[in-house]
């Protein structure tokens, strides 16, 4: 029993560690969350860089979307920000984010007045030159992040997921709430599904494979 169990054991080992590496893939994007907000609303919008590769991310161009107006930004100890038409740029004053770490920035954007869905062009700037673009269609290697823009039933202006009046800064308690919606609306990328089924399906076939050859 005990050298089946170390079988087991030896087959499940491949298959977990391919669904370790598939989850670290489909949770390395940049994301811009929450995933939806509704029509004319200005949305305080946050951006999470994780910096997926062995040196460090020094700088983040972001696109603003056609029919989004970007408003302001909230200051981010040791980032500077530059504003360039639709384009906003974080750039590193110090280290920059360090592997294995992710940094978040929060900016504040009118959304479009028509319902329809949006998406967020990233541009990630690594220490050694390297570039990479978040700018792909969902279900490629580099996804742009999409924001669903819903119909408001209120009338006029309106502010959303904990946005901040233009005369009044930040709280502590709106970063909490930004941070629970981004949490929630980030939602889990379908190819960890689909990792867990294939592991999953592999080490049952393995599995059954090895009880036959027993039996045998």
């Amino acid at each position: 029993m005990n050298k089946m169990l170390r079988k087991l054991m030896t087959l499940a080992a491949p298959s977990v560690a391919a669904l370790m590496l598939f989850a670290a893939v489909a949770s390395a994007h940049v994301t811009v969350a929450p995933a939806e907000s509704s029509t004319g609303a200005w949305e305080t919008y946050t951006l999470k860089v994780p910096s997926e590769k062995d040196i460090a991310t020094v700088q983040v161009d972001l696109r603003i979307p056609e029919g989004a107006e970007f408003k302001q930004y909230e200051a981010t100890p040791g980032w500077n920000v530059t504003i360039d038409g639709n384009k906003v740029s974080w750039t590193a004053t110090g280290e920059g984010i360090q592997a294995g770490q992710f940094q978040r920035f929060y900016f504040t954007a009118k959304n479009p007045d028509a319902a329809g869905d949006i998406a967020w062009n990233a541009y990630q700037h690594y220490a050694d030159g390297s570039l990479v673009q978040w700018s792909g269609e969902e279900g490629s290697e580099t996804p742009h992040s999409v924001t669903s823009i819903v119909q408001s039933s209120g009338n006029g202006d309106s502010h959303s997921h904990g946005s901040a009046d233009m005369d009044d800064s930040m709280s502590m308690d709106e970063h909490k709430a930004i941070v629970e919606d981004l949490d929630k609306s980030s939602g889990t990328s379908p190819l960890l599904y689909i990792a867990l089924g294939i592991s999953l399906l592999s080490f049952l076939l393995a599995a059954i494979s090895l009880l036959r050859g027993r039996k045998e």
